[in-house]
């Protein structure tokens, strides 16, 4: 049997110690403040993690593996100085991430606002960047996009109060098309065309405010598995399009093609392909994906539209349009969207009127880049 007595150690004075503790520390260096002071800073420390919040209702946060999707899509293009933040721990997915997030399911986000619920969460997480999609249960629950959009005033304020270089990436919220509420699909779209105003205007140079796109392109159909909440196919595509927005707000990292310290001038190219999304008597909506084919990232982009069947282009959200008078569109980068990264996509939504006749919606478009700078 092991012998449990206890070993008796000599007992130490007090007066004992300041000795003992000289002759531990001295070796080390270590036996004065002052020595301790005059050692120079690690000057090897890396520099602190840029601080993401998602922040959202379920579509965000359960489990919400876009979030997965868009981390290591991240890590993979280089951006490995990130810190994914939120008081809600990962909820699963079966992919390796950072799943610290803001996403409270059945939340809205005139409630968060009205009950002051986000400054203790910010002063939790101090995040740098917020990337939001916030206002599906608001729809759901008729909510007017005046208050929504209230809502959105009062929880930038929070933000800005937190991190007054804060920086928020708002989406316009996938569709929505739920058996119980046949109202949504429509609720939601009115409240999308409103964001790209409210951002204009909430936006400044310090703390800008950047619309992404998550509505165009997005089928409740093959992209969720209820109407609301998205499948692996909605997944996909939400971190597609939250990626070029947040990779340009971190910058080129380390190990993109496009680091200063690459020599050569790459070739820039891009391009550009018409979809048609629905169609009725005497016009149609249609969404143009720009995709970055360079090796390098490029800062803007420029589409040069030619529907065909003498459609004309009235309408476009995403990017500035002009028109000619032979019905070529000329569509530019809205600012926020036109930085991608090699391999990165973006998208612009329009409308077009045409005449009379059975044709389906078609249209040449070439694409040419702006280097970054």
């Amino acid at each position: 049997m092991r012998d449990t007595r206890r070993l008796r150690l000599p007992r130490l004075s007090i007066r004992s110690l300041p000795g003992l503790l000289a002759a531990l520390l001295l070796p080390l260096g270590l036996l004065t403040p002052a020595a301790a002071a005059a050692s120079p800073p690690d000057a090897t420390a890396a520099a602190d993690p840029v601080r993401i919040m998602p922040l959202g209702d379920s579509i965000t946060g359960s489990p919400g593996c876009w979030r997965a999707l868009l981390w290591n899509r991240l890590q993979n293009a280089g951006h490995t100085g990130i810190d994914f933040v939120g008081t809600l721990p990962p909820q699963g997915c079966g992919i390796a991430h950072d799943g610290d997030n803001e996403g409270h399911g059945g939340e809205l986000v005139t409630n968060v606002a009205s009950q002051g619920l986000l400054p203790a969460r910010l002063a939790a997480t101090r995040p740098d960047i917020v990337v939001m999609h916030f206002g599906t249960n608001d729809v759901w629950s008729n909510v007017a996009p005046d208050r929504i959009l209230a809502a959105y005033d009062t929880l930038l304020a929070q933000m800005r109060e937190s991190n007054p270089d804060i920086r928020v990436l708002v989406a316009q919220l996938i569709p929505m098309n739920p058996a119980t509420c046949a109202a949504c699909a429509q609720r939601v779209a009115d409240l999308n065309a409103r964001i790209p105003a409210w951002a204009a205007g909430a936006h400044t140079s310090r703390s800008p405010v950047v619309v992404v796109d998550q509505w165009t392109g997005f089928d409740t159909a093959t992209d969720t598995y209820d109407g609301v909440h998205p499948d692996a196919s909605g997944d996909e595509k939400i971190a597609a399009r939250w990626f070029p927005a947040l990779a340009a707000q971190l910058g080129s990292a380390p190990g993109d093609p496009g680091d200063p310290g690459d020599p050569g001038d790459p070739t820039l190219t891009c391009t550009a392909s018409f979809r048609s999304v629905s169609v009725w008597q005497g016009g149609y909506q249609a969404e143009v994906t720009v995709r970055n084919t360079s090796a390098v990232p490029v800062r803007g982009w420029t589409v040069t539209l030619r529907p065909a069947d003498g459609a004309r282009v009235t309408q476009v959200w995403n990017g500035a349009l002009k028109s000619a008078a032979d019905g070529t569109a000329t569509v530019a980068d809205a600012g926020w969207n036109g930085a991608l990264a090699p391999g990165a996509s973006t998208a612009f939504g329009l409308i077009a009127t045409t005449p009379a006749g059975p044709a389906a919606p078609a249209a040449t478009a070439d694409c040419a880049a702006t280097p970054a700078s």
